[in-house]
């Protein structure tokens, strides 16, 4: 609900005049045409994502799922998709964990809302948790991190990463770089919640 951020859809709590940018988005140059999400990182949200990123209790996928189409719904729906793209886990994290949590929920969102999900990115070294660092670490992390799937070719197409959870959305935005260098049209992002 506004007053948000017109970038990343920060809260802000006092009235604002029109359009504006928070403090995250201003000096930043941005890929990533908007980023949205369904709810806070709070609560009942924020635990019900570490149980299943971390504790694979994967019979919460179907809420995330449901968490995630209502931020569409509401942000997104009048718009045409040519696919949903999960952001990519390097794959030593993916064989730990088990799955790629993004991919998951993506997957039920695709399932809901008839949009093909393609996981179109590549994790081509290990980096980070993004968890633990400062936004100055998180920008630099991922540089050089990320790149095209094989056979993939998002030209000229519209397309939606989708999260789990995003802080100031260096993860997002660095996919929407390779996305957009690549010849995308558009790249928007929707995670489940807002850290």
């Amino acid at each position: 609900m506004r007053p948000f951020c017109e970038r990343c859809a920060e809260p802000f709590s006092r009235s604002a005049p029109g359009e504006f940018l928070c403090a995250n988005c201003l000096d930043r140059h941005w890929s990533l045409g908007r980023l949205r999400a369904s709810y806070r990182a709070v609560g009942v949200v924020r635990e019900t994502i570490l149980r299943f990123k971390y504790g694979r209790e994967y019979a919460v996928r179907p809420w995330l799922g449901r968490w995630m189409r209502d931020g569409f719904r509401q942000h997104y729906a009048g718009e045409s998709w040519d696919a949903l793209i999960p952001v990519p886990l390097h794959a030593e994290r993916r064989k730990i964990r088990g799955f790629n949590q993004s991919a998951e929920i993506a997957r039920w969102l695709g399932a809901q809302v008839k949009i093909p999900v393609v996981e179109g990115l590549v994790r081509v070294r290990p980096t980070l948790s993004q968890a633990r660092l400062k936004r100055a670490e998180r920008l630099r992390n991922l540089r050089g991190a990320l790149d095209l799937a094989p056979g993939f070719d998002p030209r000229g197409q519209r397309l939606l990463l989708c999260d789990d959870v995003f802080t100031t959305g260096a993860t997002a935005d660095a996919c929407a770089k390779v996305l957009q260098k690549a010849g995308a049209a558009e790249v928007a992002a929707l995670a489940v919640a807002r850290g």
